[in-house]
Order: structure tokens, then C-alpha cells, then sequence
């Protein structure tokens, strides 16, 4: 299992551009890194459900105990909740912002006192459901979010799969670009 590709450091923000065959395995290397550091990370997730993630994961050796998700995918796709794991919440719709970051301040809350990083995998996938000019509101929104807090944050995307105007300011709102 390679290291994250970057050291995560509490309160940076980082957009991490991966090749897209690559995503997954960048997902899986990353929140390896993040736990392994000591943090507990948010996986919000628009490209893979909770439950294939959760097992990825698991089979990575990586604590599940240490994982929350927000899993904007599942419901959508399948109609209803798989399960009722307390670790995860389940979004109506991959283009619902709104109750993503309901869900983000509300995990925030329930891990207060401990080290946290969000994971946004991933951006590229947004792009399917949503304008990017939307896209870029919200990840505006959330970074800002994350700075008032004092949270590290990852959001994932394809190399590729990013117009360059989207790509562009969300180099402007991070701390630092990753390319892997």
C-alpha cells in the first residue's frame, strides 16, 4: 500500500488530480494516509456507494471505525438506504449541496476534540450531475467551510475530467494542487 501522495497537514486544503484509471486506487492510498496519520476521514463520496468503499477499504487493512461517509450515490441508485450503519449518511442525490453540507457540519459536530479530514471523491463526478459553475459555489463554500473549522481537506478528480475555468478556480481556493 503506497503513502498518501502528500502529507496531510491539519486546516490545508488540497486538490489531488489523478489519472482516471487511477481514481480508485488514489482514493484507497489516500485515506490509508490520512487514517494512518492520525485523523478520521469524511469520505464523501459521488463516484462509489459506502458499501463497495467500505469494502475496499476494509481489504486496505484501514480501520473502519475511522471512516465516516457521506454518500450522496446509494440512495439514488438504488432507490432506498442498504443498510443503517451509523457511520454513514445517505444523501438523496448527488446534485443535493444543500444536504451535503447539512451532512459535513453535522459530522463535524459529532467528531469535535478529534482530527478530521474531508474527502471529496469526487469532483470529476459532480460534473455529471451538475453545472460547474454549481460545483464551483459549493466547493467555495466548503473549503471556506473547512478553514473556519481548522479541517484538512482532499478533493479528489480525474486529471482530465475538468474544464479548465473549473480547474482553474479550484486551484485558487486550495492550499496546494497534488498530481499523482
Amino acid at each position: 500500500m503506497p503513502d498518501t501522495p502528500h502529507p496531510i497537514i491539519e486546516g490545508e486544503i488540497y486538490l489531488l488530480l489523478a489519472e482516471a484509471k487511477e481514481m480508485k486506487q488514489a482514493s484507497v492510498s489516500l485515506v490509508a494516509g490520512i487514517t494512518e496519520a492520525g485523523y478520521d476521514a469524511i469520505v464523501i463520496t459521488t463516484n462509489q456507494p459506502s458499501p463497495i468503499l467500505r469494502n475496499l477499504y476494509k481489504k486496505a487493512g484501514i480501520d473502519p471505525k475511522s471512516i465516516w461517509y457521506i454518500d450522496a450515490i446509494t440512495r439514488y441508485s438504488l432507490g432506498k438506504d442498504p443498510d443503517d450503519d451509523p457511520m454513514t449518511t445517505y444523501i438523496n442525490h448527488p446534485s443535493n449541496l444543500t444536504e451535503m453540507g447539512i451532512a459535513v457540519t453535522n459530522i463535524l459536530k459529532k467528531m469535535e476534540g478529534k482530527k478530521a479530514c474531508i474527502v471529496l471523491d469526487s469532483v470529476s463526478t459532480m460534473l455529471i450531475y451538475l453545472p460547474s459553475q454549481n460545483i464551483s459555489k459549493f466547493m467555495h463554500f466548503v473549503t471556506n467551510r473547512l478553514r473556519l473549522a481548522g479541517v484538512a481537506g482532499v478533493f479528489l478528480a480525474a486529471e482530465k475530467g475538468l474544464d479548465p475555468d473549473l480547474l482553474n478556480q479550484l486551484t485558487t481556493f486550495v492550499d496546494s494542487v497534488i498530481e499523482e
